[in-house]
């Protein structure tokens, strides 16, 4: 029999901050949300309620987990303080370290290391020469996290975890079993900024749990719009 799990997961990637703006490499370096990001986290959070929350029987509870980092966190907050609900920090959720590249601009990484950038662009791992974190240690890290919640939650609870670009697409990727079928992460588009994907458990016929990929980058709908990036026009 499988064991007690979540009715859902959520996994939303935080607002846009200055790094964001400037294409820099974030990683664990904790840099808080610009102006921008504020705004789009708001919306984000609203949008998440209204879509997934407004309407559902009371017996219904929502777990809200997030990275330590304060981007990560603070978008969090965006969406739990309007249900009156605690933020659970996890370091297991932080984003992917990119190691001596955290915090330099990808125009200056391609102009001082043009080999390099080259294989991590072609998803060949050159970062690594570079002391980042390996993808699958942060798929493994991610998968872990989200098994350790999901089933200390409940049949009863939506699981809505908030982190980083990198940490949720290689998640996705070890969680759905496809980093084993393409060990080079290569399968998923990088989520963004404010945006998250939704799983919903299958329970197989061996007694096994399966998560299917309900939505990928998904927003609230002005993230179609330009006034995403420019909010003030």
């Amino acid at each position: 029999m499988t064991e007690p799990h979540v009715r859902s997961i959520t996994l939303v990637r935080h607002g846009r901050t200055e790094y964001n703006a400037r294409h820099c490499f974030q990683g664990q370096i904790d840099i808080p949300l610009d102006a921008v990001g504020r705004w789009q986290v708001e919306q984000t959070g609203a949008a998440l309620k209204a879509l997934y929350v407004d309407g559902q029987p009371d017996y219904r509870h929502q777990l809200v987990v997030a990275s330590d980092l304060s981007r990560a966190a603070a978008t969090a907050h965006a969406f739990a303080d309007l249900l009156g609900l605690e933020v659970h920090l996890d370091q297991r959720v932080r984003e992917r370290s990119f190691g001596k590249w955290e915090g330099m601009e990808l125009a200056d990484i391609e102009r001082l290391y043009p080999e390099a950038y080259r294989s991590w662009a072609q998803f060949r791992d050159g970062e690594l020469a570079f002391d980042a974190e390996p993808k699958a240690h942060v798929g493994a890290r991610g998968v872990e996290a989200l098994n350790d919640w999901a089933h200390r939650a409940g049949n009863d609870t939506d699981l809505y975890v908030f982190s980083h670009g990198a940490w949720i697409m290689q998640t996705t990727l070890t969680l759905l079993g496809l980093s084993t079928v393409h060990p080079d992460f290569a399968d998923l588009l990088s989520m963004r900024n404010a945006h998250w994907a939704r799983f919903v458990p299958a329970d197989m016929a061996d007694g096994t749990l399966r998560w299917r990929l309900m939505d990928y980058n998904h927003g609230p709908a002005l993230a179609d719009t330009d006034q995403w990036e420019h909010p003030q026009g």
